[in-house]
């Protein structure tokens, strides 16, 4: 039998083997380290596009927070100025009762009454005269009472005057201011 030694050529397989797995092992470090690096770089790039889309955003909020404080600015001053009209209407529309009132004090005294005083506080007048006798007194009573603009007369104090006639008296009357009629008046205006 001849003399073959395969151990040398087997150590050198195992050497060549190892040196490819060597050289593979290197070859996959590289890739996957090339491969992390790019991943990095992906995710950077990404990170960065995300932050610059966020600041786009925010610049468009904010934008939008201004128009925001505009718009509450205008409907604030929208609604002061429906206050405004609203109110000017009220006056505009009570203007005509101060006539009215005073046309049915004028209608509802008597003769031989006359006012020397007229205050109005909220819905209630305050009336200080002088009547030539009583009864003048409580027919300007009954003449407001029946009023359509007034009620509740009140008497709140008689005084002799005897400077005007023997039975002329000073008197203190309140009466409360009617909306009875200002229904009434409105329905009547329309038709």
């Amino acid at each position: 039998m001849a003399k073959i030694n395969l151990l040398p050529w087997r150590e050198k397989y195992r050497a060549r083997k190892q040196k490819e797995f060597q050289q593979v092992a290197v070859v996959v470090v590289i890739a996957a380290a090339v491969a992390a690096f790019l991943w990095m770089k992906t995710v950077d790039q990404q990170v960065l596009l995300q932050n610059e889309r966020n600041q786009i955003l925010q610049t468009k909020i904010n934008a939008l927070n201004i128009q925001v404080k505009e718009i509450q600015e205008l409907k604030k001053r929208r609604q002061e100025l429906i206050d405004r009209m609203r109110v000017i209407q009220e006056l505009q529309g009570n203007r005509p009762l101060a006539v009215r009132y005073f046309d049915e004090i004028v209608q509802a005294t008597p003769e031989g009454l006359w006012l020397s005083s007229v205050k109005r506080e909220g819905d209630r007048l305050d009336l200080l005269g002088v009547a030539e006798s009583n009864n003048r007194v409580s027919s300007f009573m009954r003449n407001l009472d029946q009023s359509d603009w007034y009620e509740s007369p009140n008497l709140t104090g008689v005084t002799a005057t005897p400077q005007f006639g023997d039975q002329a008296s000073e008197f203190r009357l309140t009466v409360d201011v009617s909306g009875r009629k200002q229904g009434d008046d409105k329905d009547s205006a329309k038709k």
